[in-house]
């Protein structure tokens, strides 16, 4: 990639996108990542190669609805040239929701105070077609208010070493948890974590653990077993990649970034 010369503009954008495709968000040597696809298609915007930095690396199979990444480009283009540009070389499962220009002092992931995801599980007996890839299916009754209880348990901060991957090269363990909630729309179940940073595969495992505990397999206060266990083998199954959503990032107002939308997947999960 070529270097940032002087008289470069910073730019900020906002990105969908079904990871059902890709190998994940970072360009891998094995497979088609949303980076490459999104660099290729804002570089030949630009006219030159681009690299872009994101709030959040997205794993195999999991989804965005607020991603935020953001380049450098020497060439002279608006916010309609970038959008336009780009999505009509973008692949139907990426799209480019918004563009702006930004000062140096930005930047996609280090900027950032905070992340939101969603995940979403059918629950119910038999496996969904229509939606299969798009939601984690758990066949088996769940209890909503007794995984909202036990979620409670994770706020604030505190070491999550046994709800990350046992490969997890993350330097401390330690994130801090918001706010985290679950309830029930209908015959889905939708957990939402608005959290500091996340841990690999941290919402997946996080979600596991309170499918057992939705389903009567575990006590409410099992939560608190795990986190002072502080061991991975300690804890239960990493949930599908499928139901994960990255549906907002949280920058300082003086940014004046567009507000993530409600954190919608679809109108059949309406945040109520």
């Amino acid at each position: 990639m070529p270097e940032i010369i002087e008289g470069s503009q910073r730019w900020a954008l906002g990105v969908e996108y079904d990871g059902n495709a890709f190998v994940g968000w970072q360009r891998q040597k094995d497979g088609p990542s949303v980076q490459a696809a999104v660099e290729q298609a804002l570089g030949y915007v630009a006219g030159h190669p681009v690299e872009l930095h994101c709030a959040g690396r997205t794993d195999a199979g999991v989804h965005a609805t607020g991603q935020v990444i953001h380049f450098d480009s020497t060439a002279r283009r608006q916010e309609r040239n970038w959008l336009l540009g780009a999505n009509a070389r973008l692949p139907e499962t990426v799209t480019l929701l918004w563009a702006r220009p930004m000062p140096r002092a930005f930047h996609a992931r280090f900027a950032a105070h905070a992340r939101r995801y969603r995940y979403v599980i059918a629950n119910q007996a038999l496996r969904p077609a229509i939606q299969a890839g798009k939601v984690a299916w758990w066949r088996y009754p769940l209890d909503a208010d007794r995984m909202h209880e036990a979620a409670q348990g994770l706020c604030g901060e505190h070491d999550f070493t046994s709800l990350r991957a046992a490969a997890c090269q993350a330097r401390s363990a330690v994130k801090t948890i918001h706010a985290i909630r679950v309830h029930r729309q209908g015959r889905y179940i939708l957990l939402d974590v608005h959290a500091n940073a996340f841990l690999h595969h941290m919402v997946r495992n996080i979600a596991g653990a309170l499918i057992a505990i939705g389903q009567g397999k575990q006590p409410v206060h099992w939560i608190e077993t795990l986190l002072k266990a502080r061991d991975r083998r300690a804890s239960g199954i990493t949930a599908p990649a499928g139901g994960l959503y990255l549906v907002g990032v949280d920058y300082d107002p003086i940014f004046a970034l567009p507000p993530p939308d409600q954190p919608l997947v679809w109108p059949l999960f309406p945040d109520v």
